[in-house]
């Protein structure tokens, strides 16, 4: 039975030990091989203190040892945190604190850019170091070690108990408000998670899984635990050019790929030799795919399907377009996936009528536990399901997406764009205000606002509007070169505008805030 997360390694273990579970580089591990890794890491992790809820942060590049702690956490009991490698020590200093992070995973280099900050991480006990060599840093209250210190002893733990609504993940992604927040998921939600998208891409033991995604981003996690329910083969990439993906591909036979609108532009554009067009399908998630390149792949990979898919962190998948519908509607993002109802709700909560928009409502059993440790972000985005006829009820809590959708008279839906001012670019969810916040603090500019505008390419590019400094009044004469330098140097690549425009003053709305709306057809 499949109570948690490490319950679909094990099971592959039992069922086909020595078939491929994961290859990164030159290194490919069974399922054997890398169950009993990620339970000598937990193993190792218990030793280290770590006990059922703790939460265990990595912060490293895709390789056996990242997945291999994901999994050992959940074999320990505890609550794996993900971090993007993309972001900076100031942006990692966030999340380990918000959560309270009591062991981490990482590189000596990582360590290194963060060890200063220990200070500001009371939580954080010990730090378990991959890969690389030399001293490690030093901070007086935390202590370091290895990786293969952490495997040192045979040990055969048994795995942690509990049921599957405990916490298994948290899964930080960007709130139109500020920093960061941690979307927290229980074992039920990625397994069943799992199983889900699994059976509409009819996943199986034949398929070999390239994963171009970063494990910090829900579709990229998705990548490892669709292909474990079913004993498939993933292939870890750190992606670098697109040639990597074709490379790879044609290296490995893959099967299967899942991308952002980006990097299928960027796929779309080189060469593929014949023997790396042998996919079963191709899925695009994160934005909406341009028909053109959509028409493109599908002349690179005739034989395989196409799934435009839609989902939302706070419930992991939402829709998918079967492909048998692709030509019918290539503008809809689909119906429900399996184990998931979608609800097309007016202000009110009353349902909308076909064409009439909406906000999309996400409810069963992928619905995402809440944010960690904010109450109040958590009753704005997960509310009780409108019932009218169940009032004896304990209350069934939904997520509301703030995606505003219309449904046709056969349930398709269409995306009509998002209520609140969230930027997706890149496959990311970008706060504007965590943009503004770090623009403001370069001490640049005035006033500012981040938006994200329509791209073809990125899905929205954002752009960066100011009123230059009071000791700087004139627009003709502000030189953007320094901010745009200090903003890449303080965000993360793909936070960091794409173009900047400067003016007198922002325009705002009679409530005094600024008028997105006006910045908007400014820069369009």
């Amino acid at each position: 039975m499949r109570v948690h997360l490490h319950d679909l390694l094990e099971e592959q273990a039992g069922r086909r030990p020595d078939a491929p579970a994961l290859t990164s580089g030159e290194q490919t591990l069974g399922y054997a091989e890398l169950a009993g890794l990620a339970r000598a890491a937990a193993a190792g992790m218990r030793r280290l203190g770590v006990t059922r809820g703790d939460r265990v942060a990595i912060l490293l590049d895709k390789r056996p040892e990242t997945v291999a702690a994901i999994f050992a956490a959940s074999y320990a009991g505890a609550v794996f945190v993900p971090v993007n490698p993309l972001l900076k020590a100031e942006q990692v200093v966030h999340v380990l604190a918000d959560c309270d992070v009591r062991l981490l995973v990482t590189s000596p280099a990582r360590w290194g850019a963060l060890a200063a900050e220990a200070h500001r991480l009371p939580a954080l006990e010990s730090v378990v170091l991959v890969g690389g060599s030399g001293a490690a840093a030093d901070a007086p209250t935390v202590a370091t070690g290895t990786w293969d210190a952490l495997l040192a002893r045979d040990e055969v733990p048994a795995p942690a108990r509990g049921v599957d609504s405990d916490l298994a993940a948290i899964l930080y992604t960007s709130g139109s408000t500020g920093r960061p927040k941690g979307v927290v998921l229980s074992h039920r939600n990625l397994v069943v998670g799992a199983e889900s998208v699994s059976s509409y891409l009819d996943n199986g033991p034949d398929d070999v899984i390239l994963a171009a995604l970063p494990l910090s981003f829900d579709a990229g996690l998705s990548q490892v635990t669709t292909a474990f329910a079913v004993g498939a083969h993933v292939v870890l990439v750190n992606y670098l050019l697109p040639r990597d993906v074709v490379r790879l591909c044609a290296r490995h036979g893959v099967t299967g790929l899942t991308c952002v609108p980006p990097l299928w532009l960027q796929l779309a554009a080189v060469e593929w030799p014949p023997e790396a067009t042998g996919l079963r399908y191709f899925a695009n998630t994160g934005g909406r795919m341009p028909r053109a390149t959509l028409a493109r792949l599908r002349e690179l990979f005739p034989q395989a399907e196409p799934f435009l898919m839609y989902g939302l962190t706070e419930a992991f998948r939402s829709t998918y377009l079967d492909p048998a519908e692709v030509d019918r509607r290539p503008d809809s993002i689909g119906r429900a996936v399996p184990d998931a109802e979608v609800l097309v709700l007016r202000p009110d909560g009353t349902p909308a009528a076909p064409g009439e928009e909406g906000e999309l409502v996400h409810r069963g059993p992928l619905v995402a536990q809440g944010y960690w440790n904010d109450p109040e972000r958590t009753a704005e985005r997960f509310r009780p399901v409108p019932d009218a006829h169940a009032a004896w009820r304990t209350p069934e809590r939904a997520v509301w997406s703030g995606d505003a959708v219309v449904a046709d008279e056969e349930g398709y839906l269409y995306f009509v764009g998002r209520s609140d001012d969230m930027i997706k670019t890149s496959g990311y969810r970008v706060s504007p205000s965590e943009v503004e916040e770090v623009a403001h603090e370069t001490g640049l500019v005035g006033e500012v606002a981040a938006l994200g505008v329509e791209d073809d390419r990125l899905g929205q590019r954002i752009v960066l509007v100011l009123s230059p400094p009071a000791d700087r009044p004139d627009p003709a004469a502000y030189d953007t070169g320094p901010l745009v330098a200090e903003l890449r140097r303080r965000l993360p690549l793909f936070m960091v505008p794409a173009e900047v425009r400067v003016l007198d003053t922002l325009p705002r709305s009679p409530n005094g805030k600024f008028d997105r709306v006006l910045l908007r057809k400014e820069v369009s």
